[in-house]
């Protein structure tokens, strides 16, 4: 059957946007406006209709396919499927999937986070300027959050003028925002082969040209990075130098050190995606900390703390720099959520937020144990005190599809064609964070190896 013209109405009341077109295509389906065998659009088409990034779609295909919505087949695509009685509130439904797919942060009690936020805002709006936190506010952010962040910065970029720091709400907006200050349609981008899908999504929005940078086991690959600014005259970088996503690699100094000499002699701007930075105890120098006057930095609570929080810092190159993202923040998003700022702000003061990130850091390290033990013997790269890995697929799944059987197994994953900017590696993003407790996360990895071990003849038969 050919592909049948459908694009999800999705709700704007909020929620996980994956949820919302999972729920969207329900709908359709109850509504007769999908029927059985219709051939949906490639999750490739709809992350483009839709301006989400692919890992969306394919987490609400995912969730569509535990449903038992759609049924996905292998080089042909995913069909709506009959309704059963279990659909129609006749049957119990399925049992929960475990997401070793959603990269954020695990929250263990020893965060106390529920109990943080609650006193937090409570003690923010107790002040005597409390209710200040409720108005609008500068779209570069509040003087007060501004210095509070560039406290926190300063362990790893040193000292930081406040005029030059920034405070957006959340990675995802300070990116946009300077792509829109740097570029111009058509302009070339430099990211890593294996990038985070974000930024293909933003860079394919603003018809953006990008151009991907080889990586090894160290991160990016410098020689190839200059021979890129020396064919496509790029106008800037975007990389991930500590924990990178997808393939968790760490650049060394050195190496750090190089790509910021060949930025300098070619004029490229730096784009430094400092998400995971403040996770490890040690790490090497930010670039920002080496060529501040070609960096734009990015530093966000999402990664260490929460995604909820919805607010990161920006250190840009220069004043100027920092007027003008601030107009583009203003026209995007007029400003951080001011009350999350400011509770930022408070954690920094007071110590709050290194304590949960501390705690934070030893859930991720424990899970990493979890990891090595309950995937022994399969190939992965993984940072100790990072919340996802790095999986190379075992040659018998190298031809197959296998988001397929890891959903009908209860898994939701991230294959590598969500990173890559050509035909991807055999290799999946394991996230360790989203389990909710290290039992699940432990019975989620034993699963995902147990899959592992079979070839998709064997499973076939049995999932």
């Amino acid at each position: 059957m050919s592909v049948v013209s459908w694009l999800p109405r999705i709700e704007s009341e909020g929620g996980p946007k994956y949820l919302a077109i999972a729920d969207a295509l329900l709908a359709d389906i109850q509504s007769g406006r999908l029927k059985h065998g219709h051939r949906l659009p490639s999750q490739r088409t709809l992350a483009k209709e839709l301006g989400v990034d692919l890992t969306t779609v394919t987490r609400a295909f995912n969730e569509a396919r535990r449903q038992g919505l759609i049924e996905a087949n292998t080089g042909k695509g995913s069909f709506v499927r009959a309704r059963t009685a279990e659909q129609d509130g006749l049957a119990p439904t399925a049992s929960p999937i475990i997401d070793l797919s959603m990269n954020m942060p695990p929250q263990p009690p020893e965060a106390r986070l529920r109990e943080r936020i609650q006193s937090g805002i409570a003690n923010v709006l107790s002040t005597p300027h409390g209710l200040m936190h409720l108005h609008y506010q500068e779209s570069a952010g509040a003087g007060p959050d501004r210095a509070a962040g560039a406290r926190w910065l300063e362990r790893r970029l040193g000292s930081v003028p406040v005029d030059r720091v920034m405070v957006v709400g959340g990675a995802q907006t300070a990116l946009y925002a300077i792509l829109r200050t740097l570029f111009q349609p058509g302009d070339a981008l430099c990211a890593p082969f294996l990038t985070y899908p974000g930024l293909r999504a933003i860079a394919e929005q603003l018809k953006l040209r990008l151009v991907p940078v080889a990586l090894d086991a160290e991160g990016l690959d410098p020689a190839a990075f200059e021979e890129i600014c020396q064919r496509d005259k790029p106008r800037a970088l975007y990389c991930v130098p500590t924990i990178h996503n997808p393939t968790t690699a760490t650049m060394p100094l050195e190496r750090r050190e190089e790509v910021a000499r060949i930025a300098r002699r070619y004029r490229v701007s730096i784009i430094e995606d400092d998400a995971y930075g403040a996770l490890p105890r040690a790490a090497p120098a930010p670039i920002a900390s080496l060529a501040p006057d070609i960096t734009w930095h990015i530093a966000t609570l999402s990664k260490c703390v929460t995604p909820a929080m919805r607010t990161a810092y920006v250190v840009t190159p220069g004043f100027a720099d920092t007027l003008r993202l601030a107009a583009e923040i203003r026209a995007m998003t007029f400003m951080v959520p001011p009350l999350m700022a400011a509770l930022a702000s408070q954690w920094i003061l007071d110590g709050t937020l290194d304590a949960t990130t501390a705690a934070i850091r030893e859930e991720s390290a424990a899970r990493q144990v979890i990891a090595r033990r309950s995937l022994h013997g399969l190939d992965f790269l993984a940072h100790p005190e990072g919340h996802h890995l790095w999986l190379t697929l075992p040659e018998r799944w190298r031809q197959a599809d296998l988001n397929i059987y890891a959903r009908q197994s209860g898994l939701a994953l991230v294959p590598s064609d969500a990173f890559a900017a050509g035909p991807g590696p055999a290799a999946i993003r394991v996230s360790l964070g989203a389990a909710p407790n290290r039992s699940v996360l432990e019975r989620g990895l034993e699963l995902l190896a147990t899959v592992l071990s079979h070839g998709p003849s064997a499973l076939s038969s049995i999932v």
